[in-house]
């Protein structure tokens, strides 16, 4: 399998909101290059020896985005057949719309290919266990020599599903579920990913969880994790579809069913997400979200209450926030 790569040149502090405007047009993921020193508090979380400095930090960073190539070199995005000077030229347009309004630094695309060996497994020499307070985090690929007395151990390997548990996004998720999840709670996940919201959520206490994706590689993710995590198979239920706008899995999900939902997504999914996640929420049950860039903070909670839900909460880490509400 052949992939196509389109390597934008930019500086840091534009990072995520490049990503987060070329998720727009349906570019979902992007490998992060730059130089920014890891933090006091991530060199205590990480259960890694610290290698020596590496360069300076000179604003400078380059996100790599990668779309599978077609039989016959066309590209598909969000359903649409595409060519790659279309999409060339759209993210030239997007990076040229965000120049007028914030610095995004040279924003320069180049073009390159790259197959599945090449970065699909390369990524995991940069990820290691390490805490989200007393939850010890373990990929599959590492072994730990003793358990940590009193604290939950996760184990996880993502795959190519979203999901390690290190990003503030999930954290803030995970902080939340921790604080509202009841025993034999019914957990209804959105954004699936590798599943780690939900298998946490059953390792709180929860009794089921049901969990949505658009990504396929999240049944295969989900599966493993829960092996690696003992956790019963008819304690999670997975479905790859669009719980927005596709009625079929509304109802498979069920209304009126669920203690907590919560989806870790993008702000542009979650105001479109929320008139509708409230039909499968029960009366009082909790509304966790989060993947919301600290300037979507008031466009979330004005969904949110548009909706008619109570908000209890608003949390931040770094420039990412968790907005949390309740059902009337």
């Amino acid at each position: 399998m052949k992939w196509k790569t389109f390597r934008i040149k930019t500086i840091t502090d534009a990072e995520d909101i490049i990503i987060s405007a070329l998720y727009d047009i349906g570019l979902e993921g992007a490998q992060v290059e730059d130089n920014i020193p890891l933090t006091a508090l991530e060199k205590e979380q990480m259960f890694v020896d610290i290698l020596p400095e590496g360069p300076e930090d000179d604003g400078i960073a380059y996100l790599s985005f990668f779309v599978e190539e077609k039989e016959g070199g066309s590209l598909e995005i969000q359903g649409e057949k595409t060519d790659t000077d279309t999409l060339l030229a759209r993210i030239r347009e997007e990076l040229e719309g965000l120049r007028e309004f914030c610095d995004i630094g040279e924003g320069s695309v180049t073009l390159g290919e790259t197959e599945d060996l090449d970065w699909i497994n390369n990524w995991k020499q940069y990820f290691h266990q390490f805490y989200i307070d007393d939850i010890l985090v373990i990929p599959s690929w590492e072994k730990r020599e003793k358990a940590d007395e009193g604290k939950y151990v996760l184990h996880i390997d993502p795959g190519t599903a979203f999901g390690t548990g290190m990003h503030e996004t999930t954290q803030l998720c995970v902080r939340q579920l921790r604080k509202y999840v009841t025993a034999g709670a019914e957990v209804l996940d959105v954004g699936t990913g590798s599943g780690i919201l939900s298998i946490l959520s059953l390792m709180f206490g929860a009794g089921h969880a049901f969990g949505t994706d658009l990504d396929p590689c999240a049944l295969e993710a989900v599966a493993q994790n829960c092996r690696a995590n003992d956790i019963e198979p008819e304690r999670f239920d997975m479905l790859i579809g669009n719980i927005i706008t596709d009625r079929d899995v509304q109802d498979q999900a069920g209304y009126g069913r669920y203690d907590i939902v919560a989806a870790n997504i993008l702000a542009e999914v979650l105001i479109p997400l929320t008139p509708v996640i409230t039909g499968q929420l029960k009366p009082g049950g909790v509304y966790i979200t989060s993947g919301i860039i600290e300037h979507r903070e008031e466009d979330v909670v004005s969904a949110v209450r548009a909706a008619g839900l109570e908000i209890l909460e608003v949390n931040r880490q770094g420039e990412w926030v968790s907005v949390t509400a309740r059902k009337g």
